[in-house]
């Protein structure tokens, strides 16, 4: 695509988003006002939207409605309010908040001051909380008051300022805050299902290449009302934040998600895009058909899940139950976004990942570096405008030619479709056999009788590992392991027929959904 025929087509997709419009002389003023004092990253996202309207409702929490022109007010109190207390441009503050305005104006207010926010995870115990905090060199802590016992561990040197101090801040009379003389960003960290979590820094973008590239594949608009029901210190709920920011759209939060309250949600402000996980999903769907229906969910456009695998079932039987508005964006916190699945691919391939963005080059290589072809898996590398610079410890992902490793191995189909076979680190070598338990976990969640499954390697003196099932029955079901083990042989080859089947109440989970293997494999 040439410059002119790109530039083109990046008209079209901001002019379909509402984004490219006419605006009155005061609000051109006043946006470029907003980027020439914080670039185009968090500090921003409100002081522009203020400067386009700032009477349009920005958030919504437990605790009420505000506005854009309040919101940037908020964090610019808060910005001031945190420089008299010490923190300065530069410094590290952890933030552990639930899904409310305290996390926003404390991460928002953060970049104003051009101090990093270091986003952290509300299911950690107190040791990894310690844990964290002196590996990233962290300097204070926000808090909501329900994690200051978790907090105890960092010691009394470590400043503590509760979400409830942070909203007195944001509350008071209006302050500007002191100029920043660095762009502030976050620090965001891997999930840690294979090991403890790791920063990875996040600045804003350099330009609008990748919100471009992400409205071309996912149908958002300006204005949209969006229920942020994934975790705002994860990359996904994070980046949804700062898409609502973008797109002047109201945010809707909740501190936790309730799969019904959802739907009531939905019914109460219109909900138009709901950003979750894909668990979330499930647990909607494991309500009874009587409890969905009760509720209008008819405002849904789009349902985008990421974060962690979308079981193909529970794909099509969501867009059977709630219509074609599934979108399931793969990616992860180092690389931002691979793929893209659209309802129209799920459809054809519910268990697919996808096709790459424009913007965005997907490759699949081998040992040595060389591309597979469709149907051989390989290494999934890739490349865009938002790979992360390296974790805030040292080191990297891989990177061959400019293309970084996502740490999975996958496949195209003859249709170019992509297809997650799992992390590098999970394939299950038994017999010689080189096994990714997502074909059989898909094969099993086929099953009437199974909610859930998931499929590890256990240690085995004859094959070097045998395969374990770890599942879930589907309510009211009865099902034997013998019955899932001949299930899965009239399907695949022997060799990947679970040797052991585990029957659980759940499976054991992060706060982001992710499965944690290493606690079935014990």
């Amino acid at each position: 695509m040439g410059r002119w025929e790109r530039a083109a087509w990046s008209a079209s997709v901001l002019t379909h988003a509402g984004l490219l419009r006419p605006y009155l002389p005061d609000q051109i003023l006043g946006m470029g006002l907003a980027l020439r004092r914080y670039g185009l990253s968090a500090a921003s996202l409100y002081a522009v939207g203020a400067a386009q309207s700032s009477r349009r409702a920005a958030l919504v929490d437990q605790s009420g409605t505000v506005s854009y022109g309040e919101m940037d007010d908020r964090t610019s109190n808060v910005a001031a309010g945190l420089a008299d207390r010490g923190v300065a441009a530069g410094d590290r503050v952890g933030v552990l908040c639930r899904n409310h305005r305290g996390f926003v104006d404390a991460t928002v207010g953060l970049a104003k001051l051009g101090a990093d926010a270091l986003l952290l995870n509300t299911g950690m115990a107190g040791p990894q909380l310690a844990q964290v905090f002196a590996h990233e060199g962290a300097s204070a802590l926000i808090a909501d008051d329900e994690f200051l016992a978790t907090a105890e561990g960092l010691g009394p040197a470590v400043p503590r300022i509760v979400t409830e101090e942070v909203d007195r801040l944001a509350g008071g009379p209006r302050r500007r805050p002191p100029s920043p003389r660095r762009s502030g960003g976050q620090i965001i960290l891997t999930s840690g299902t294979t090991g403890a979590p790791k920063g990875a820094h996040r600045a804003g973008p350099s330009g609008i290449g990748p919100l471009v590239s992400l409205l071309s594949a996912v149908p958002l608009r300006r204005g949209d009302v969006t229920y942020v029901a994934a975790p705002l210190f994860h990359a996904w709920g994070f980046a949804h934040l700062a898409l609502a920011g973008l797109l002047g759209s109201t945010m809707v939060v909740r501190s936790r998600f309730e799969p019904e309250a959802t739907l009531r949600l939905i019914e109460d402000q219109r909900v138009t895009v709901l950003a979750a996980v894909p668990v979330m999903l499930q647990r909607i769907m494991d309500l009874p058909e009587t409890t969905r229906a009760a509720y209008d969910t008819s405002s849904l456009r789009v349902v985008v899940v990421s974060g962690s695998a979308l079981p193909g079932g529970l794909a099509t039987r969501f867009m059977d139950s709630f219509g074609d508005v599934l979108y399931n964006l793969y990616g992860s916190t180092e690389v931002a976004w691979v793929s893209v699945a659209s309802p129209r691919d799920l459809r054809a391939a519910p268990a697919t990942a996808g096709r790459a963005p424009r913007g965005t080059v997907v490759k699949l290589l081998d040992g040595a570096g060389d591309p597979v072809p469709p149907g051989r898996p390989g290494r999934i590398f890739v490349g865009n405008d938002l790979l992360f610079a390296g974790y805030t410890g040292g080191g990297s992902k891989p990177v061959v030619d400019g293309l970084m490793a996502t740490g999975d191995t996958g496949h195209f189909n003859d249709e170019g479709l992509l297809f997650v076979d799992g992390r590098d680190d999970d394939m299950i070598v038994s017999g010689g056999e080189n096994i990714f338990p997502s074909e059989v976990e898909e094969l099993l969640l086929e099953h009437p009788a199974v909610a859930e499954a998931c499929v590890v390697g256990v240690a085995d003196e004859q094959w070097g590992q045998r395969l374990r099932a770890c599942v879930v029955a589907a309510p009211g079901a009865s099902v034997t392991g013998e019955e899932l083990r001949a299930f899965v042989k009239g399907r695949l080859a022997g060799y990947k027929v679970p040797r052991d089947v585990v029957f659980l109440e759940d499976l054991p989970r992060n706060t982001t959904g992710k499965i944690v293997r290493r606690q079935l494999a014990l």
